[in-house]
């Protein structure tokens, strides 16, 4: 459905109007907005009391997990709006019972910087001085240059250190996790809507790997792993475990600190980013039951 498109804001927008208007049964809004002003859209399927999150495009170059989250959203809604089961499960009478609040991109500037170059961001000067706009192209941060998925609050300092040791000590385009946690527009719209909504679990859209993280220190729950495992075994991902500066700081760490709860990286196709649009239908296809499971069971 979504394919050919290349998920700018204003793209989005006209997805997320044209999915509202073919399924009446579909909530749409917002959690907050950018640095740049750009609204941080939410839309949203069956029982908000017992719901899961779903977020993509925490970085700038991986735009693709906005249009997975999109064909996924789309995909669901059609079942539902057919009467069809999926694995003999009613989707429509699931969803009665039980949730899907998707974020499809929390970073619309990182997304706007990656896909159009730093004339998308005219609203602000970016904190880099003589950047060329060729190095947009690596552009994974948001428009203050601070990377999203550095900037929780769940062993931020020890993360900061390491950055620092890295000589990581200043905006750029990836992997400065800013001056302190939630000091960035769009991590603190995602934890004050996290805070104020009871989410069984959590799920991060990033790329690329094909794989799938699960842990994150003592709070983490029994039930994790397992999930992971199913999961893995669905997609023919890996359950992995991230290693020096991909390790606290991100949204999957914070939301099993905060909560207790379950939550997880996911780590879609596999190559260089930007993945290639022509490789989305693999990448859906390949992990599409896997969602189905995350979503209905």
């Amino acid at each position: 459905m979504f394919e050919n498109l290349i998920p700018t804001q204003k793209i989005r927008q006209k997805i997320i109007k044209s999915i509202a208007e073919e399924f009446d049964f579909v909530k749409v809004g917002k959690i907050g907005d950018s640095v740049c002003g750009r609204s941080i859209d939410l839309i949203q399927l069956g029982s908000v009391k017992k719901s899961t999150i779903w977020v993509g495009a925490h970085h700038g170059l991986e735009w693709i997990t906005s249009l997975l989250l999109f064909e996924f959203f789309y995909d669901i809604c059609k079942k539902i709006k057919f009467s069809k089961n999926i694995c003999g499960i009613d989707v429509k009478l699931k969803l009665e019972n039980r949730g899907v609040a998707i974020i499809p991109c929390l970073n619309p500037d990182g997304v706007e910087i990656a896909l159009n170059g730093f004339k998308s961001v005219p609203k602000i000067t970016l904190p880099i001085k003589n950047i060329k706009d060729e190095f947009s192209a690596k552009w994974q941060s948001n428009a203050n240059g601070v990377d999203l998925n550095h900037n929780y609050n769940a062993g931020w300092e020890e993360l900061h250190r390491l950055e620092q040791n890295n000589k990581i000590s200043s905006p750029g385009h990836t992997r400065y996790g800013g001056k302190m946690p939630e000091s960035e527009p769009e991590t603190k719209a995602l934890t004050d809507f996290c805070r104020k909504n009871n989410f069984e679990y959590a799920l991060a859209f990033h790329s690329q790997g094909e794989e799938i993280y699960w842990d994150y220190g003592e709070h983490t729950p029994e039930s994790a792993e397992k999930f992971a495992e199913i999961f893995a075994l669905m997609s023919g991902y890996n359950v992995s475990e991230p290693e020096g500066l991909a390790v606290g700081g991100g949204f999957k760490d914070w939301f099993i600190e905060e909560f207790g709860r379950p939550a997880f990286t996911i780590e879609v196709g596999y190559g260089k980013n930007p993945l290639p649009l022509e490789e989305f239908p693999k990448i859906y296809n390949k992990i599409k039951k896997a969602l189905y499971f995350c979503a209905l069971v």
